[in-house]
């Protein structure tokens, strides 16, 4: 991978970390304050949901960050990149089950159009998709680094 491409991404995940603790540290409490005329118990999921949405964003941000690392060491093709994908798989699929919970939790009542929760469920849906392309990349990755041990010892 080129060292410029590299470099872009990492300034990018810099912005997105910067950029999600102002969402953590100032926009979550403000949207705590704004849900105030809203039931308590939905008021604090749907506080907790974003809270941990956010939090399984910076995990992918973070292991995505270690894995440029990897790259830059010429050793993304090497058993220690398994454990970051595996954390990448499981945030994004948490972020899906998230949206899921987003979801039933605006479900009943008005408040909340049908359409908005059915976009919910369906964004819910596209990240569990993507947790599973993020699996099959692991195999991808996992057939790369097998045939670079056999490319090693051949050589």
């Amino acid at each position: 991978m080129h060292a410029h491409t590299v470099t872009a991404t990492r300034i990018i995940l810099a912005l997105g970390l910067a950029g999600s603790l102002f969402v953590q540290a100032v926009l979550v409490p403000l949207l705590y304050l704004d849900l105030e005329g809203a039931p308590a118990p939905v008021r604090l999921q749907v506080v907790t949901i974003i809270a941990l949405g956010i939090v399984a964003i910076q995990v992918v941000m973070v292991c995505t960050w270690r894995l440029l690392t990897l790259v830059g060491r010429d050793e993304v093709f090497s058993p220690l990149s398994f454990r970051y994908v595996d954390v990448i798989s499981a945030a994004v699929a948490t972020g899906a089950l998230l949206l899921f919970w987003l979801g039933a939790v605006a479900a009943p009542g008005d408040e909340v159009a049908p359409g908005m929760v059915l976009l919910i469920g369906g964004a819910g849906g596209l990240a569990l998709g993507a947790a599973l392309v993020v699996r099959v990349m692991r195999a991808l990755l996992r057939q790369a680094v097998e045939m670079r041990a056999e490319l090693a010892e051949v050589i």
